[in-house]
């Protein structure tokens, strides 16, 4: 796929209250190089719930199969992500503006409101994670004053904007790969060597479609919402480039760093991993960071959302909101029960992401389609429709459990985005 890497058009914007521009397009001036942008990116993709399900499939299959599993994964997350990136980047929108132009201003805000609100529930989550992982290390029986402490804090890079969130990833991403390599040269040094590695069996508790299917939908909920990030990229090509190399790369590893440890000790949970060899401080330590740079990334995430949905040009005002949600949800441990809920209603999100690919490569050609985003149509219907095709062939995977609820999500929604744009232009042929 050739991607062009033109300057985007950019929105007269008279005033900004955010620099972050979660009302309109980034212009030219506030646009960042590459590496910036892979900083960031590889911040939020290096996400410890993948390791843990590189963990659980590498248990079910042995080394050898679940390498070539791992491999078809995140080559359809690398893909799909990618894409996106160059999107935005094409655009200078972030994932719910983007959503608006192909849905409508109307259906956009439901982009924005499961974006956002999924978001807030998995900042409760991780911030549980992190003041339960902390509370044992410390010997409390209590976690919840480490909740708020933790939930404030990890708001705090988010509310800075894209540049607090790439100091912080300078700091967490070479930490938490260096920790990730030790523990893996550490689980070969068990198993007896790389030999005996490809030579462990699994249990054959997870069939081939469902370990492809999880290890999918570890990030594609959140890999929709790369475009906050790569909107500030200066070239299209490089978003492209930079997020499909970053992806492939960091994806694999955490998939085997997770996969590595569980056949040589056991224990699929990177964080149970570490308390079971006696790196509990250390442990703590680093994934304290790795946990910050998932949630400075969600806490973005559902201020840009709430910024949109509520037409404000300020993103802040919605983090602290969001923050304030989310840490409640950890202190009171309901968020501890969120889970299902949320890797549910992820199903409907990855159809959003097929839409705005659909639309993106076929229907605009991979151009910014120069719309304002203030005064598009209310409903875009070819784009609703295109989306409601797409979640309803994710539900029916989830429901009958037959295929990848995700995958079939997203690639039914790419091919009904530019059908339901023909249709369309033809009825309004025949009209006239």
């Amino acid at each position: 796929m050739t991607i062009a890497s033109s300057p985007p058009v950019t929105d007269a914007t008279p005033t900004t209250v955010d620099r972050d521009y979660p009302l309109s397009r980034v212009p030219s001036q506030a646009r960042q190089g590459w590496f910036g942008v892979l900083v960031v990116v590889a911040g939020f993709i290096f996400f410890t719930p993948t390791m843990v399900t590189g963990g659980q499939v590498a248990g079910a299959f042995g080394f050898g199969p679940f390498l070539g599993l791992a491999a078809i994964a995140t080559a359809v997350l690398a893909l799909y992500v990618a894409t996106l990136a160059a999107a935005s980047a094409r655009t200078g929108l972030s994932t719910v503006l983007i959503s608006r132009l192909a849905l409508g201003r109307v259906g956009g805000k439901w982009a924005s409101i499961v974006l956002g609100g999924t978001q807030i529930g998995w900042y409760g989550i991780t911030v549980g994670i992190f003041a339960n992982l902390l509370a044992s290390a410390l010997g409390w029986t209590t976690s919840w004053p480490l909740a708020i402490v933790g939930g404030a804090l990890m708001a705090t890079t988010a509310y800075w904007g894209f540049k607090g969130i790439e100091v912080l990833s300078w700091i967490s991403v070479p930490l938490m790969f260096a920790l990730c390599i030790w523990i893996t040269v550490l689980s070969i040094e068990e198993v007896g060597g790389v030999p005996s590695l490809f030579e462990t069996t699994g249990d054959g508790s997870i069939a081939p479609g469902m370990a492809l299917t999880m290890m999918i939908g570890t990030f594609i909920s959140g890999g929709t919402q790369i475009g906050n990030w790569t909107r500030f990229s200066r070239s299209t090509r490089a978003a492209f480039f930079t997020c499909l190399g970053v992806l492939l790369v960091i994806e694999s590893a955490m998939l085997i760093f997770g996969g590595v440890g569980a056949i040589a000790f056991g224990e699929p949970d990177f964080t149970a991993l570490l308390f079971t060899i006696g790196l509990a401080g250390l442990g703590v330590f680093m994934l304290t960071f790795n946990l910050w740079t998932t949630n400075d990334n969600a806490a973005y995430a559902f201020g840009v959302a709430g910024a949109e949905l509520f037409g404000t040009n300020d993103k802040r005002p919605f983090i602290i909101g969001g923050v304030i949600i989310g840490t409640a949800l950890a202190a009171s441990g309901l968020a501890d029960s969120m889970t299902m809920f949320l890797v549910t209603l992820g199903t409907v999100i990855p159809p959003l992401g097929g839409v705005i690919i659909g639309t993106f490569l076929f229907v605009w050609r991979r151009r910014d389609p120069g719309s304002d985003v203030a005064t598009v149509p209310l409903f875009v219907w070819p784009g609703i429709i295109a989306y409601l095709l797409g979640t309803a062939a994710a539900l029916f995977g989830t429901i009958t459990g037959i295929g990848s609820p995700a995958v079939q999500g997203v690639l039914v929604a790419i091919i009904a985005a530019p059908v339901c744009h023909i249709i369309a232009r033809s009825r309004n042929r025949v009209a006239k």
